[in-house]
């Protein structure tokens, strides 16, 4: 789950190999796994001819060591000229700056090499990673998330940025977060897909042995009473949707299906998946429909019906809506008969 982003970036810049540089900006106390993520997932993605489409270089504010929250020490690639070359800038967790969360100052270091970004740079934070973005002021004014057990302070120590701790990342076109720990596969798998289309990010997904989209958003993990065992879950129901797209989907369906009342399933499901069922329902009938116009010839009408929209001009409405592209534009950037030969 995510804010949609209406107004989608240019195309990605290239270096001269015609891949996107990412630069990933490891602090002092960065946690390993949050630290290999871009590397991981961004370094599955690959072109029709098995070439990389991302450029991935792991540095630090001053091009020194930094020892990481795991007690071994992380060797950069680079130093701060990584991050002033960079399309991207992605900032994992640090656990070794406490102070940004009583609103104190980033180190001299890290706000010199923040500063020698390139305006127009699209800025990344996982998990923690956003105080950093926010004690830099990138922040400001716009939406965005982070592990959900810190919200409230990270609310107090900056008023400023709109804080939405039940999701699983925030997409506001050139600054994204994400919320804690695995949520920033999710954004990097969000930002292939906004690259390179859906068909590319499922390609990432299975090479990481991870879902290409997960349901809902932070609401599902954070720390409630456990329900009694007897109680009923949708999960069933959500799988039979799923299924069932291009169907009617009502919400009596819905919960005739998971056998409870209309008023019990909707509490249920908004509490198992952080979202409403209509919300949810639409979001996997927009991925099923971004999937088709990659990697199909389907007319936008029969994409619209397989997908459970009813009419084109119900499909465009929602993409529009959702991506700030029609279907017909979508399909024009992302299908190619040479990705879709190469199960790419």
């Amino acid at each position: 789950m995510q804010w949609p982003c209406t107004d989608p970036l240019p195309d990605p810049s290239a270096d001269a190999a015609g891949r996107h540089r990412i630069a990933v900006l490891a602090l002092p106390g960065v946690p390993p796994f949050e630290l290999g993520i871009p590397s991981r997932v961004f370094g599955s993605v690959l072109d029709a001819g098995s070439r990389p489409l991302y450029e991935v270089t792991v540095c630090t504010a001053d091009g020194a060591p930094v020892l990481s929250d795991a007690g071994f020490t992380v060797q950069p690639a680079a130093g701060p000229e990584a991050l002033a070359a960079a399309d991207t800038v992605i900032v994992p967790p640090t656990h070794a700056m406490p102070e940004l969360g009583r609103g104190g100052p980033l180190p001299p270091e890290v706000t010199a090499a923040i500063a020698g970004i390139r305006p127009g740079t699209r800025m990344v934070s996982i998990c923690t990673g956003s105080y950093v973005l926010a004690a830099a002021g990138l922040l400001d004014g716009r939406p965005a998330t982070t592990h959900w057990n810190l919200a409230p302070e990270f609310r107090r120590t900056y008023p400023r940025v709109k804080v939405d701790e039940e999701v699983l990342f925030v997409d506001d076109g050139d600054v994204l977060t994400s919320a804690g720990v695995a949520a920033g596969v999710d954004l990097c798998l969000h930002m292939i897909r906004r690259d390179h289309g859906a068909a590319a990010a499922n390609r990432a997904a299975r090479m990481c042995v991870v879902p290409p989209w997960r349901d809902g958003g932070q609401a599902q993990y954070i720390d409630r009473p456990v329900p009694e065992p007897t109680v009923a879950t949708t999960t069933a129901t959500r799988a039979w949707a799923l299924e069932h797209l291009g169907e009617p989907l009502s919400l009596n369906r819905l919960a005739e299906h998971a056998r409870m009342s209309l008023r019990s399933f909707t509490r249920r499901f908004r509490d198992e998946v952080g979202m409403t069922p209509v919300q949810w329902l639409t979001a996997q009938r927009l991925e099923l429909a971004k999937q088709l116009l990659e990697t199909t010839d389907l007319s936008i009408d029969l994409v619209a019906h397989r997908c459970g929209f009813g009419s084109a001009n119900s499909l465009r409405a929602h993409m529009r809506t959702a991506f700030g592209v029609s279907p017909a534009s979508y399909r024009r950037t992302f299908h190619t008969d040479d990705l879709v030969e190469a199960g790419v």
